[in-house]
């Protein structure tokens, strides 16, 4: 693990409140699993579908069009998405262009190649950061050479079963799928709306081990040449979850830490207590514009009302 404060070289919008439900951690929602266990592997239901139904539902077809929309936000970022995918499960992608190199910000489902998909925007080396290890962030995290994550992220993103993940509601513990509701989510039973190859299996759908072969923690710095982004340990989401701050800029990219759409707190062993102290912290960054793992991007007055709310409901 690199020393603090050294520099690395590197060679679903439903609601704008942002909504959380406080529970200590390990203790049980009224009908559901404890919350520790959310998006743990242990959550995936026992039984999958049959398989007959696994290739082609009534209501997906196969998509005709690219995979990955993308978007130029400014001279260095860009923004990807991944358009058949439900906004629960559709996470940002970003793509951060330096004097020197690149930065990848989260990854994707990884039901398509990444790499593949966006390979002009790879033109350069590459740092790719993992905000966190749930399986809707680090689905092509494997398919880059240089990979950087959180310390506490090593036990989840070394196997598939770690990881865990799933593309219909079939492939969770109905426990799971009601908590997601209660916390705000409008969800259908299947999160593709559509089809990458017309022999996709979707009930097979699991991220690819991919252990970072670099770690990264609280005050490393990621250094593109000509701009620099400061490692936030930001845990609350999950204990692994980080931000990276362009100070000089004003720009964080936050993971789910914060986004603005419902936030889910307790997930693997986060927690509420743990959620509080981020919550507190980003309030008093100095930040301009905030692109989270979720939902559009917002400014300071929008990170404040989402973390005043999220701190008036759980203490």
């Amino acid at each position: 693990m690199l020393a603090t404060g050294m520099t690395m070289p590197l060679g679903r919008r439903v609601s704008r409140a942002a909504h959380a439900v406080s529970v200590p951690h390990g203790s049980i929602l009224p009908g559901a699993a404890p919350v520790s266990q959310v998006l743990h592997p242990a959550m995936l239901a026992e039984d999958r579908a049959p398989r007959a139904r696994r290739l082609r539902l009534a209501s997906v077809n196969v998509a005709s069009d690219p995979w990955f929309t993308r978007r130029r936000v400014d001279d260095r970022t860009w923004h990807l998405s991944e358009q058949h995918v439900h906004p629960f499960a559709r996470c940002n992608v970003w793509v951060v262009h330096g004097r020197i190199r690149s930065m990848l910000v989260d990854s994707g489902l990884g039901v398509v190649r990444l790499s593949t998909e966006a390979a002009d925007l790879f033109d350069r080396p590459l740092a790719a950061v993992a905000t966190h290890s749930h399986w809707d962030h680090v689905g092509s995290f494997h398919e880059f050479a240089q990979r950087y994550a959180h310390p506490e992220s090593a036990r989840y993103l070394e196997s598939a079963a770690a990881i865990g993940g799933a593309l219909r509601r079939t492939g969770f513990a109905p426990e799971t799928w009601q908590y997601f509701i209660d916390s705000g989510y409008v969800l259908e039973d299947e999160l593709l709306s559509a089809l990458p190859t017309p022999d996709f299996d979707v009930d097979a759908y699991s991220v690819a081990p991919c252990p970072a072969n670099h770690q990264i923690d609280e005050g490393d710095v990621i250094d593109l040449g000509d701009v620099a982004y400061e490692v936030l340990h930001l845990p609350g989401h999950s204990p692994d979850s980080i931000g990276l701050f362009d100070r000089a800029g004003g720009v964080l990219f936050s993971g789910d830490a914060v986004y603005d759409g419902p936030l889910l707190e307790g997930c693997y062993e986060g927690g509420p207590e743990a959620y509080v102290a981020t919550m507190q912290r980003l309030r008093d960054l100095p930040v301009r514009v905030v692109h989270g793992g979720h939902e559009p991007s917002f400014g300071r007055d929008r990170l404040i009302e989402i973390c005043d709310t999220f701190l008036t409901r759980v203490t």
